[in-house]
C-alpha cells in the first residue's frame, strides 16, 4: 500500500484505495496532524473512534461537552493548530453551542465533528434526533454535511481546511450510519493559505500617511499572535518609536517587558494605554477588528482619538472599517503586513523621527504613573465596597482585597505562564494586572463572555503545551459551572493550577444592582462548601488561602506541583465582597415605575 509521511512522522494512505467511511474520517484526521480529540464517547462514532488509537490520536474523555468545546479551543489557541471536539448526536451536540460561540469570537481554528441520527430515522422523532446543522449557523465560518459515505474524506479535509482559511470554528456533521460501508477514497492533503501583506496600493498608502504622523500609535491585536507576528510587530514600533497597546484580551499580542508596551485597552484596562491613545494623530489597527467592547470608554476616560486617521489590518476584509471609520484599510496577514510597512518606512525620513526621545520619556511617564497607581489602588473605594469591606471586619474569617491579590499573583506569575480568565467581576478587573512575554499565552472568552470557560480552556491549553505552566482564574459563580472538569484533568494527567475566587456572590451583576436598582439584590448571593475541600474529593489538590502574603507562595507552590510531580491544584481565595467598575454603564438606564404596586422600586 502506498503511503505518504505526515509532518508529525505518522503515515497516511496514498492515491485511490478501498477503505470505509470510518478509516477515511480518521485517514483525514491524521493528515490534518489531529492527535487530540476533546469529547464524551458514543455510539454514533463508535466504528471511526475504534479505530483512535491505531492512528496515534487520543480521544480526552471529560466531563461535560462544553468542556470539551473550549478545551479544544483552547488547544487551538496555544498549538496554532486545530483544535477538535465530538460527542454523542442530540444532547451531546447541543451541549457544545456555548462553547462554539466562544472559540468564534475568539478566531480560533476548532473543529467540531457532530456525528448525526442516522439517515433511515431523519424525521421520525428517533432517539436523540436533532437538526444540529441550524443549532450551529451562527457561529461556525463553515458547514460540512456529509450527503453520501462516498465523500466522508472530502468534507473533513474540507472542514479542517476552512477553520484555518475562515479563521474559525467548522462544523462536520456526519449521519451515524455514514461511518460504515466500503468505498473508494483519496486522502486529501492539507490547504494552508498564504495570505501575504495586502494590496501594494493600500500598502503604499498606509506608508505614506505614517511618514506625515507626528505621534503614531500601534494596537497589537489577536491577528498579530495568531499569524505569528510579534517580532514583526516589534520591529515596525521601533522604526516609528510608537506607542503599543494590546487590544482587549490580547494582552500577550505585545511583550510587557518591551519599553514601548503600554498595556490593554477596553475593560479594567491600562489607564497609560489609554492616554496614550487619545493623542495619536495615525492609529495602526494590527490584527484588530476594533470591537466595540475593546474600546469603550473605561476609568472614566472617553480615550479613542475621535480626529485621528486609522490604518486598519485584518485578514478578514468583512471587518475592515465595520466598527470604526477608518482612513486606510489593508486586508491581508498581520505579520506580513508589518513587514511590508517597515520595509517601506526604512529608507524614509518620517515625521516621528525628531520626536523619538520626546515620546519615549512620556511612554515611560505614564506607564510609571499607571504602576504606582496600582500599587496604590488596594480595595475598590466606591460607596458599596467601602460599606462590604466594614461589614466584613466584623465577620468570622480573614477577607483579601481582590485587588492586592491580583497584584500578588502577578507578582508570583512564572516564566512562559498561560493565563485562562473567566468573566465576572474579578476576573475582569484582572485584566488591568495580566502581563505576559509571549505569544498564545492569554485565554478569555473574548465577545461572548459566558462563564465556565476558563477551567476547561486552560485543560485544553495545557495538553497542546505540556511543559508551560496552566493557571485559571475564575470567581465562584462561573467556578461552579465548570470545575467538575477538574476530574479531567485528574484523570487523564493534564496538570494544571485553578485560582478560585470566592467572594460569595454573582459580581458582576450585583454591581448593576448596586448602581442601578438601589442596592435590590435578587438571586446575587452564593454561599458555597470549600471549593479547596470539593477539589480534593475529585482527586486534586486544594489550597484555602485567606492571608495576603499566602498568596505568592500559594501559587508558586502550586505552579512546582504541576510542572514537577503533574498535580492539579486548586487555590481558594477568600476575598471581600467589594467590586469593581461595571462592564458598561451603558448598557442599562434607571428604572421607571407605573404601576401603584411598584412604586418604590425606583
Amino acid at each position: 500500500m502506498t503511503e505518504r509521511k505526515t509532518g508529525d512522522g505518522r503515515t497516511v494512505v496514498s492515491g485511490r484505495k478501498k477503505m470505509t467511511p470510518s478509516e477515511a474520517f480518521v485517514e483525514t484526521l491524521v493528515a490534518n496532524g489531529v492527535t487530540d480529540i476533546f469529547g464524551i464517547m458514543g455510539s454514533a462514532f463508535m466504528d471511526a473512534m475504534d479505530i483512535f488509537a491505531p492512528a496515534g490520536i487520543r480521544l480526552v474523555p471529560v466531563v461535560h461537552e462544553q468542556g470539551a468545546g473550549h478545551m479544544a479551543d483552547g488547544y487551538a489557541r496555544v498549538s496554532g493548530r486545530h483544535g477538535v471536539v465530538i460527542g454523542q448526536n442530540g444532547p451531546g451536540i447541543s451541549n457544545c453551542v456555548t462553547a462554539i460561540a466562544a472559540a468564534f469570537w475568539a478566531h480560533s481554528p476548532v473543529v467540531i465533528v457532530t456525528p448525526e441520527a442516522g439517515t433511515m430515522g431523519t424525521g421520525l422523532g428517533g432517539f436523540q434526533e436533532a437538526d444540529q446543522l441550524p443549532m450551529f449557523q451562527e457561529f461556525t465560518k463553515y458547514q460540512g454535511h456529509v450527503n453520501n459515505p462516498k465523500r466522508m474524506a472530502e468534507y473533513t479535509g474540507r472542514c479542517f481546511d476552512r477553520a484555518h482559511s475562515e479563521l474559525g470554528p467548522t462544523q462536520l456533521n456526519i449521519p451515524r450510519d455514514y461511518f460504515y460501508g466500503e468505498i473508494e477514497a483519496e486522502i486529501p492533503e492539507p490547504v494552508r493559505l498564504d495570505r501575504g501583506p495586502g494590496g501594494e496600493r493600500s500598502l503604499d498608502e498606509a506608508a505614506a500617511l505614517l511618514a506625515t504622523a507626528e505621534f503614531p500609535v500601534i494596537i497589537s491585536g489577536g491577528g498579530v499572535v495568531m499569524a505569528d507576528g510579534v517580532e514583526e510587530c516589534k520591529a515596525l514600533a521601533e522604526r516609528l518609536g510608537a506607542p503599543v497597546v494590546n487590544s482587549y484580551l490580547h494582552n500577550d499580542s505585545f511583550p510587557a517587558s518591551h519599553p514601548q508596551w503600554c498595556g490593554p485597552l477596553g475593560y479594567q484596562g491600562s489607564k497609560a494605554a489609554m492616554k496614550l491613545i487619545s493623542q495619536a494623530d495615525v492609529v495602526i489597527a494590527l490584527g484588530s477588528r476594533l470591537g466595540p467592547f475593546g474600546t469603550l470608554p473605561q476609568h472614566g476616560m472617553d480615550y479613542w482619538p475621535k480626529d485621528a486617521k486609522i490604518i486598519q489590518i485584518d485578514a478578514d476584509h468583512k471587518m475592515l472599517g465595520l466598527v470604526k471609520k477608518i482612513t486606510v484599510g489593508i486586508c491581508g496577514d498581520a505579520k506580513d503586513a508589518a513587514v511590508a510597512l517597515t520595509q517601506r518606512l526604512s529608507d524614509r525620513t518620517l515625521a516621528c523621527d525628531a520626536t523619538k526621545d520626546v515620546r519615549a520619556a512620556k511612554m515611560k511617564a505614564e506607564k510609571d504613573e499607571w504602576e504606582a497607581e496600582l500599587d496604590a489602588w488596594t480595595h475598590e473605594n466606591d460607596p458599596f465596597s467601602l460599606d462590604m469591606i466594614e461589614e466584613q471586619e466584623t465577620e468570622e474569617g480573614n477577607w483579601l482585597h481582590p485587588r492586592e491579590v491580583l497584584r500578588e499573583l502577578e507578582k508570583a506569575m512564572p516564566p512562559r505562564v498561560m493565563v485562562s480568565t473567566d468573566i465576572g467581576n474579578i476576573n475582569s478587573v484582572a485584566n488591568s494586572y495580566l502581563r505576559f512575554e509571549e505569544p498564545r499565552s492569554f485565554f478569555a472568552p473574548m465577545s461572548f463572555g459566558n462563564c465556565g470557560y476558563a477551567l476547561p480552556t486552560i485543560i485544553g491549553a495545557k495538553a497542546a503545551a505540556p511543559d508551560r505552566p496552566a493557571i485559571s482564574y475564575a470567581g465562584d459563580g462561573a467556578w461552579g459551572m465548570s470545575m467538575g472538569e477538574v476530574m479531567t484533568a485528574v484523570r487523564h494527567d493534564i496538570p494544571v493550577t485553578a485560582v478560585v475566587f470566592h467572594n460569595r456572590q454573582w459580581g458582576a451583576e450585583k454591581k448593576n444592582q448596586v448602581d442601578f436598582y438601589n442596592r435590590r439584590f435578587v438571586a446575587g448571593e452564593l454561599e458555597s462548601e470549600s471549593f479547596a475541600g470539593i477539589a480534593k474529593a475529585m482527586g486534586a489538590e486544594g489550597v484555602v488561602v485567606e492571608k495576603l502574603d499566602e498568596v505568592g507562595p500559594a501559587l508558586r507552590r502550586a505552579v512546582e506541583a504541576q510542572m514537577n510531580e503533574g498535580k492539579t491544584t486548586v487555590i481558594e481565595i477568600m476575598c471581600t465582597r467589594e467590586l469593581g467598575d461595571p462592564f458598561r454603564r451603558d448598557a442599562l438606564s434607571k428604572p421607571v415605575r407605573f404601576l401603584e404596586k411598584y412604586k418604590d422600586y425606583v
